[in-house]
C-alpha cells in the first residue's frame, strides 16, 4: 500500500466541546510542518492509524480527532442512552473549528473521504479563510439521490447477495419501503436483541460493498457489536436528516470555496459514492482537480492511498497554502 509508515502520536488529549461531549484527538508527524486536519468517514467510524500515513511525517502536522459519539469520544453512541440531539453536521463543523483554535493553528489542510468529504466541503464553505487545500476522496453529498442509490435501488442490484442480508432484520428479500427510515426504528430500539443485530447488518453492508474486491477482514472488522452500533446510529441519524443540509447544498456553495485548491480522487467503480457526484463538484469548482482511478470506494484502495498521498505531497511545500 503506498502509505508513508506507520507512525505514532506525539500527544493526545479530550476536548470538550460542550453538550456533554468530549472528543479524543491526536498530532502526529513534525509539530513545526504543515498543518492538516483528517476528517474521517462515517459518520460515525472514527479514525484510526492507517490515516496518519496520508501524509509526510517530515513535512507534516497531522491533526486527527474523533467525531462526536464514536471512536475514543464520549459518550459513545452504542450506550443505552446514548443521545444523538446534539450530533449533527453543524455541531461537527463547529468542533473542527474548536479543535483548531485549541491547537492554535491559524489555516490548515482539511482531508476528507467519503462522509468526510461532505464534513470537510460544510466546513470549508463555512471558513474558507481558515483552509489552505481540500484533499477529498469518494465524494458524498447526502443528496437524496445518493442515499436512494446505495440504500433503495443501484447498489443493491449489483450485490444482490448482500442486498439480502441488510433486508434480513426488516423481513427479508420482499421489502418495499425506504430502508433509512425503516432502520431507524430498529437501531434506536432499546431492546439489544433488536438493535445489535440491526447494527451488524448495517455496518456490513458497509464493509462488504466499499471495496473492489471483498475484504473479509474488513467485514469481521465492521460487526465487532459496538463498534457496529454506534457507527449505524450516527450514519442512520445523520442520513435520516438529510445531515440538516438543503438538498445539493455542498454543491451549490461550492462557489464559496473559489479560492482554495483542492484534488478529488474518485473511485471509477465506487459502488457506495458513485463518480456522478464527484464530478458535479468538480464542475462547480473549477479550482478543482479531479483524479479518476480505477477503484472501489475505500481509503485502503492502493490506487486511491498513491493519488492521495500525492496530493499531499504536492501541497507539503505550500507552507502557508496557495492564497498567501
Amino acid at each position: 500500500m503506498p502509505l508513508y509508515p506507520p507512525i505514532e502520536p506525539y500527544a493526545t488529549g479530550m476536548l470538550d466541546v460542550g453538550s456533554g461531549h468530549r472528543l479524543y484527538w491526536e498530532e502526529c508527524g513534525n509539530p513545526a510542518g504543515k498543518p492538516a486536519v483528517f476528517l474521517h468517514g462515517g459518520p460515525g467510524g472514527g479514525s484510526g492509524p492507517e490515516a496518519r500515513r496520508a501524509f509526510d511525517p517530515a513535512r507534516y502536522r497531522i491533526v486527527l480527532f474523533d467525531q462526536r459519539g464514536c471512536g475514543r469520544s464520549l459518550p459513545h453512541a452504542s450506550k443505552p442512552d446514548a443521545d444523538l440531539s446534539t450530533n449533527t453536521t453543524w455541531h461537527l463543523v463547529d468542533d473542527i473549528e474548536r479543535l483548531r483554535i485549541d491547537r492554535g493553528i491559524d489555516r490548515w489542510q482539511v482531508f476528507g473521504g467519503s462522509w468526510g468529504s461532505a464534513l470537510a466541503l460544510a466546513y470549508a464553505e463555512t471558513h474558507p479563510d481558515r483552509v489552505t487545500e481540500l484533499v477529498l476522496r469518494g465524494i458524498f453529498t447526502l443528496r437524496r439521490s445518493e442515499l436512494d442509490w446505495y440504500y433503495n435501488g443501484g447498489t443493491g442490484r449489483l450485490v444482490p447477495q448482500w442486498r439480502e442480508r441488510l433486508l434480513e432484520p426488516l423481513g427479508g428479500r420482499d421489502f418495499d419501503g425506504d430502508v433509512i427510515a425503516a432502520y431507524h426504528d430498529l437501531l434506536f430500539d432499546p431492546d439489544p436483541a433488536v438493535h445489535g443485530p440491526a447494527g451488524v447488518a448495517w455496518t456490513t453492508w458497509e464493509a462488504a460493498t466499499v471495496t473492489l474486491e471483498e475484504d473479509p477482514d474488513l467485514i469481521r472488522a465492521f460487526a465487532e457489536p459496538d463498534y457496529s452500533l454506534a457507527f449505524a446510529r450516527i450514519e442512520n441519524h445523520f442520513f435520516s436528516h438529510a445531515g440538516w443540509l438543503t438538498d445539493g447544498q455542498l454543491i451549490a456553495d461550492a462557489s464559496r470555496l473559489a479560492d482554495i485548491e483542492g484534488v478529488i480522487v474518485q473511485g471509477r467503480y465506487d459502488l457506495a459514492c458513485p463518480p456522478t457526484t464527484a464530478w458535479d463538484l468538480h464542475r462547480a469548482w473549477p479550482q478543482s482537480e479531479l483524479r479518476l482511478v480505477t477503484a472501489g470506494h475505500a481509503f485502503s484502495e492502493p490506487a486511491i492511498a498513491e493519488q492521495l498521498v500525492a496530493a499531499t505531497d504536492r501541497f507539503a511545500s505550500q507552507q502557508r497554502g496557495s492564497r498567501d
